[in-house]
């Protein structure tokens, strides 16, 4: 959902680090090569779906989602497991995400371009909205993100849980103006995630964090990607329900 893996304990490094000092472009290198096997993957699960193998798309968008958490949570405890992990994550993101966009398209189609399309303006527009200080990472700004992303976090683990025994939590996850209002608030939140990706990466170049920090970065911008897009469908579901 957001970003667990970046903070800012960098480690100390001393001496001359064997395997180099993590880059920005290296980051962006890294971060290009797991989005391309993300959508590798995602489109593998679409054209499984569509050619009427959905038990099997939905085997694997189920097992894949379970493989990226778990890599996620691996990573955030060994992050030197950070480039052995990205491989995984990015294929179980994938058959996720390609299931997932599936079943959105068929009840509203040209939705999933739609969000592709929203999700990257937005990231492009925090990275610009970084690159030129319109927004400063300062310790306030990062902690009130950090709250709010959790404070997400809570609310759907509360749904999770009231749904096994058949309840929701009422309005949120409608598509009444209540429902709206919390997805655009959410999605604001996780587009203001990239403010921290972009602010962990600058600060491991300047620090000369190890190389496999690049992975970690790489994990934080696609980690931020992933859930708003993800949210920006949900929102676009609500909207044209309503037409």
């Amino acid at each position: 959902m957001s970003n667990p893996i970046l903070n800012e304990n960098f480690g100390t490094v001393s001496g001359v680090i064997e395997d180099g000092v993590m880059t920005i472009n290296g980051t962006i290198q890294k971060t290009l090569l797991m989005l391309g096997i993300t959508i590798i993957a995602a489109a593998y699960n679409w054209g499984l779906f569509l050619q009427g193998f959905s038990d099997k798309a939905q085997i694997f968008g189920i097992v894949g989602a379970i493989a990226a958490f778990i890599a996620v949570i691996i990573v955030n405890f060994v992050k030197k497991a950070a480039p052995l992990w990205a491989g995984i994550y990015s294929i179980g993101e994938g058959f996720f995400l390609g299931l997932i966009s599936c079943f959105f398209e068929r009840f509203y189609p040209g939705i999933v371009t739609q969000a592709v399309a929203c999700t990257f303006a937005a990231m492009f527009s925090m990275l610009m909205l970084y690159r030129f200080n319109i927004i400063r990472c300062t310790e306030k700004f990062r902690s009130t993100i950090i709250t709010a992303t959790f404070s997400i976090l809570i609310v759907y683990i509360i749904q999770f849980i009231a749904s096994l025994f058949g309840r929701n939590i009422p309005e949120i996850f409608t598509a009444s103006p209540i429902g709206i209002g919390f997805s655009v608030i959410v999605c604001i939140i996780a587009a203001l995630n990239f403010i921290l990706d972009f602010d962990f990466i600058e600060a491991g170049a300047q620090r000369l964090a190890p190389k496999y920090f690049e992975w970690m970065g790489a994990f934080g911008i696609m980690t931020s990607l992933v859930w708003l897009y993800v949210e920006v469908l949900r929102l676009l579901a609500k909207l044209n329900s309503r037409e």
